[in-house]
């Protein structure tokens, strides 16, 4: 059985329902959650289809869980 590092899932996506709204997340999550490229994410942020993220440090980028979720609904939502 090999292990490679595209299959393993983060921690914060599986428990991502159990997250507080107040709570942040790395990109890979966003990435996992929207099932798309980095760049994809970018895309979706300029174009306000994803929130936009927060600088904790010069190299630290993070997305609320709240603003996510909302994001999803509406997602979700526009196919109805």
């Amino acid at each position: 059985m090999t292990s490679s590092k595209s299959q393993l899932i983060p921690e914060a996506l599986r428990n991502f329902d159990q997250l507080p709204d107040t709570a942040n997340v790395r990109q890979p999550v966003v990435r996992a959650l929207y099932a798309c490229s980095s760049a994809s994410i970018w895309r979706g942020v300029k174009a306000g289809r994803i929130p936009k993220p927060r600088k904790l440090s010069p190299r630290t980028t993070c997305w609320n869980v709240g603003e996510l979720r909302a994001a999803l609904a509406l997602t979700g939502n526009q196919g109805a």
